[in-house]
């Protein structure tokens, strides 16, 4: 009978770890890297964990922050048990000795900065491990607890968990067998977001070497919107948008009155504009400090320009949205000329739109808008500045449409991340693959891993990167390819666009708020 496998153990800064060997990976849990953020430290700056003595079983996901429930189906997981210690790390490495130095690749979940935990079968880092390197996931605050803008608290919480946990891997990562000199950040939709916002945070440089944007949002919000926003939450408590006011509101009560500000927040379109109709209360906060200028900006200056990074999107982002909302095919003329009203860029946007597709439905025209408003644009336009400010970048588009729904999800919003992970089973993968996941799935799926494991390990993808003029693409498609940028019709429709902090509107809404 061979003899059981040892459970690996590692000492930390704060203290020693056990994990488990699983597969041959070495696999450890719920590490804190921060101490909870509640009682004195509710609404707080994280602040490292406390050492402990003896030997702490890494066996489990810790908690997950409190996660709004007013997303539908895209409401985020509820895995709170007893504990408040929500600030947790998890690492995957093939090889945890010190002496391995494997590239390390550290993920940023998305749930638009109001859902997200590290816990699930999509985000489970062994098959990204397999191809040799050391991955990392961890949970952060999200909505209000995140990102709520109130008077007296630090903004930008939820990036300071996030450049915390990144410090963390910093001081302790070696240890596990990864080189804390190949830090990669990679991460999808609100993710992304975040990364972009750590590009031009100096409170994050030096923290890692590479980067990957996977469908960047383009919202960032300036203070005034975020204190408007934040103080609707208080509203919603009685109490006035203050630190003192709000620090002793239970965490699940103060995500309930985020909820029923999202649940209400159409209404408040002439007041807050685009995010009102995208359902977006909460987004990184330009406040001068901690993000002192949005990343477009910080980037075309030169911010992070010796980090290699690549950024992109999926061909039909938007359409996750409109299917899963049940609206496909179902989009009245009145409710596209309503959306291209709002979202489309400057005075002669919608005009453009229709001029440059003029048989398309009403359903393809509000997927069309919205997926460049949310996510094509913003990642096309953060590749073009980071080169422009003396940074590498490589842009890149999933093509590969999944099979679920009659194909109605085309590529769609978030299919890249199980493809990345190499996870086609469980979660979003079967949502948008089936029970079965057909061989391009697979194929395409090894070739985005290899991909993204490459430019971890030594900076290149293995395509050219942007350049002013050229922008070069990575398709992922059942046969991958590089070609010229392949939205070059919106490229075009946004060329005067800049993508800057969104502001309180002083203007009224182009159309009725519902």
């Amino acid at each position: 009978m061979p003899e059981p496998t040892r459970a690996p153990e590692i000492r930390t800064t704060a203290g020693s770890v056990r994990g488990r060997t699983v597969d041959g990976m070495a696999v450890f849990r719920g590490m804190p890297f921060a101490r909870p953020p509640v009682g004195a430290l509710h609404l707080a700056p994280p602040v490292p964990a406390l050492p402990w003595d003896g030997v702490r079983e890494a066996v489990s996901f810790g908690p997950t922050p409190p996660q709004s429930l007013g997303l539908g189906f895209g409401s985020g997981p509820e895995n709170t048990g007893d504990s408040d210690e929500w600030l947790t790390v998890n690492v995957w490495s093939p090889d945890p000795a010190a002496t391995a130095r494997l590239p390390v690749m550290v993920w940023i979940y998305g749930g638009a900065y109001l859902v997200g935990s590290a816990e699930g079968p999509t985000y489970d880092g062994a098959a990204l491990a397999r191809r040799g390197a050391v991955v990392v996931t961890f949970n952060h605050r999200v909505g209000a607890e995140g990102y709520g803008h109130f008077e007296g608290a630090v903004p930008n919480r939820a990036l300071l968990d996030q450049v915390a946990a990144l410090e963390w891997v910093r001081d302790n990562i070696a240890a596990f067998g990864g080189d804390p000199d190949r830090v990669t950040v990679f991460g999808e939709s609100a993710g992304a977001g975040a990364i972009a916002a750590l590009l031009a945070m100096p409170r994050a440089a030096g923290l890692f070497r590479r980067a990957v944007a996977q469908s960047v949002p383009g919202s960032v919000f300036g203070p005034a919107l975020a204190a408007d926003v934040g103080a609707s939450v208080a509203a919603e408590l009685g109490l006035p948008p203050t630190l003192a006011a709000l620090a002793p509101v239970a965490p699940k009560a103060l995500r309930d009155a985020a909820d029923a500000v999202l649940g209400g927040i159409t209404g408040r379109g002439a007041r807050w504009g685009q995010i009102a109709h995208a359902h977006l209360p909460f987004s990184p906060v330009v406040d001068g400090e901690v993000l002192p200028r949005s990343p477009w900006e910080a980037l075309r200056a030169g911010q992070g320009r010796d980090v290699e990074l690549i950024a992109g999107h999926n061909r039909d982002e938007a359409k996750l949205f409109t299917v899963m909302s049940g609206r496909s095919g179902r989009v009245t003329q009145e409710e596209a000329d309503a959306v291209l009203s709002r979202f489309a860029p400057g005075s002669g946007g919608a005009a453009a739109y229709r001029a440059a597709h003029p048989d398309a439905d009403p359903t393809t025209l509000q997927d069309l808008v919205m997926s460049d408003w949310l996510f094509r644009m913003p990642s096309l336009r953060l590749a073009e500045a980071h080169t422009a400010g003396g940074g590498t970048s490589y842009l890149y588009e999933l093509a590969w449409p999944a099979p679920a729904f009659g194909g109605a999800l085309g590529a769609c919003h978030g299919l890249d991340v199980p493809l990345v992970f190499g996870n086609l089973i469980g979660g979003i993968a079967t949502l948008a693959l089936g029970e079965e996941p057909p061989a391009d799935a697979w194929a395409v799926s090894e070739a985005m891993g290899r991909a993204w494991h490459a430019f971890a390990e030594h900076g290149d993808p293995g395509w050219a990167p942007c350049r002013t003029g050229e922008r070069l693409t990575r398709v992922f498609a059942a046969e991958p390819h590089t070609v010229p940028y392949p939205q070059e019709v919106s490229r075009r429709i946004w060329a005067e666009h800049d993508f800057t902090a969104l502001e309180l509107n002083a203007d009224v809404d182009p159309v009725a708020s519902s």
